[in-house]
């Protein structure tokens, strides 16, 4: 604990006990729901929509656009969210019992494969009875119906855990064959006192047949006090689907663990780059609130394969401003790290995005485009991979305090005509001061890739017009 309570000095904040969360300190969420009823047959009154210029195009999926200068469309949106359950009877008695708190719910990470999306809810509280669910894409609701994924009996619960199951999923990733595979941190209670209930686990499905392929746990060596695994990314090559390896960060204790699904055998990796930012601990969402977190390595990037079959991760703490990568060849390498070879000098910062540029996820296209949230922002922003990280670089595709308000997650889809993303989701105000129900909270929007970043500093296109600082 030592090791920890003296990084979170460095950005401000006093650790004194066993089991810190940078939640602790939060306020009591409350709700302003009671407007919020149940029929026969599903939920009334999920929400209205913002409509931002009635009558204007519609998007990709039918859904407006934030503006009409945009080139996000809003998928879906919810004031709250809700299941869908096998009757009315099992989801009152899921609310009678505490299965099932409404207002605890928050979603966390999203991907898109085909006419399904798939969107992760941590156990953040009591209360949250599946933790991984899909809704139809394109959805005939634009607040629709939660359906677990696989199904209700795959999901377990903290009163009675069942660790073959699910019981907290922090973010998931769609691979290049049509694989989902999501982290499942065990941790519940996350925002409060967290309680580690099951063993961090990986766990696939097959998306064509939606059959379980693989659940992998963490092994306990590899698991830090406090470790907290969040985010999970999948590297394939040359479309071998059996030798792919993924990358899952922890972001409480600042590393990478990676997987081998060829042999069986995972491993961690470490480097000072990962450490969170002392200058970049403070936050404010909307002139609010500010808050301070100390969240290391976060948002991870797959690079285009090089000529010699190699390709970077790009990567960087939540509490960072800048952009870091490393050779995936140095991480897939299980010597290095079990030998306790010095690599330092293979971890690189590619550049800086500049102050209040804290960023949570990100992803990169076919084209080498890194798209990546702006959580200060309420912004997206993107560069070019294939030119220098300096502030000349790089360009915000859209702004919106209403409609990025906190932009939590981002995904660039497997799609022929890719699309970019974003989940965002109001954080901040769930954790610390409380959410009102009357208002839209989550919003899920997609821009095509190409669009997004059309005659900008981004667009492939630009790439003579190189800019060197």
């Amino acid at each position: 604990m030592k090791w920890f309570t003296n990084l979170a000095l460095l950005c401000g904040v006093t650790v004194l006990v066993q089991g810190y969360t940078p939640f602790s300190n939060r306020r009591p969420v409350t709700s302003n729901n009671s407007n919020y009823y149940y029929d026969d047959n599903r939920p009334v009154d999920l929400g209205t929509r913002i409509d931002p210029t009635p009558g204007q195009r519609k998007g990709y999926y039918g859904g407006d656009y934030v503006s009409s200068t945009s080139p996000f469309e809003i998928v879906y949106e919810w004031k709250i969210f809700d299941y869908e359950y096998p009757s009315t009877t099992e989801r009152r008695a899921a609310i009678a019992s505490g299965e099932y708190i409404q207002e605890n719910t928050m979603p966390l990470g999203i991907d898109a494969y085909k006419n399904r999306f798939f969107i992760s809810i941590p156990r953040w509280k009591t209360g949250t009875p599946a933790t991984l669910v899909s809704v139809d894409l394109p959805s005939r609701d634009k607040s629709p119906l939660l359906r677990p994924y696989p199904n209700w009996g795959f999901h377990t619960t903290p009163t009675n855990p069942d660790c073959t199951k699910f019981m907290s999923v922090f973010r998931i990733h769609i691979d290049d064959c049509g694989r989902l595979w999501a982290i499942d941190a065990g941790m519940v209670n996350t925002t409060s006192t967290p309680n580690l209930v099951c063993p961090p686990k990986i766990v696939v499905f097959d998306l064509a047949t939606d059959r379980h392929i693989l659940t992998f746990p963490i092994p306990d060596g590899q698991i830090k006090e406090d470790s907290l695994y969040t985010s999970i990314l999948v590297d394939i090559r040359d479309g071998k689907c059996d030798d792919a390896h993924a990358y899952v960060t922890d972001v409480w204790r600042n590393g990478l663990w990676v997987f081998s699904l060829g042999k069986r055998r995972s491993w961690r990796t470490s480097n000072y780059f990962m450490l969170p930012n002392p200058h970049a601990c403070e936050y404010s969402f909307h002139n609010q609130l500010t808050y301070q977190w100390t969240d290391g390595i976060f948002g991870t990037a797959l690079g285009l394969e090089d000529v010699r079959g190699d390709r970077l991760l790009y990567f960087h703490p939540m509490s960072s401003f800048g952009e870091f990568s490393v050779p995936t060849s140095i991480l897939q390498n299980e010597t290095i790290w079990t030998q306790g070879i010095n690599v330092n000098t293979q971890f690189k910062q590619v550049g800086d995005r500049g102050v209040n540029s804290q960023s949570s996820t990100s992803g990169i296209d076919r084209d080498g485009v890194l798209f990546y949230t702006l959580v200060n922002q309420d912004a997206i922003g993107c560069w070019d991979t294939n030119k220098p990280l300096v502030p000349n670089n790089i360009h915000h595709v859209d702004q919106n305090r209403v409609f990025f308000s906190f932009p939590n997650d981002i995904k660039v889809d497997k799609a022929t005509d890719q699309g970019v993303w974003v989940l965002a989701n109001n954080l901040p105000l769930y954790l610390y001061t409380g959410l009102d129900y009357s208002q839209v909270n989550v919003r899920i929007l997609r821009a095509g890739t190409k669009n997004a970043v059309r005659d900008t500093v981004c667009d492939p296109r630009n790439r003579g017009n190189m800019v060197w600082g």
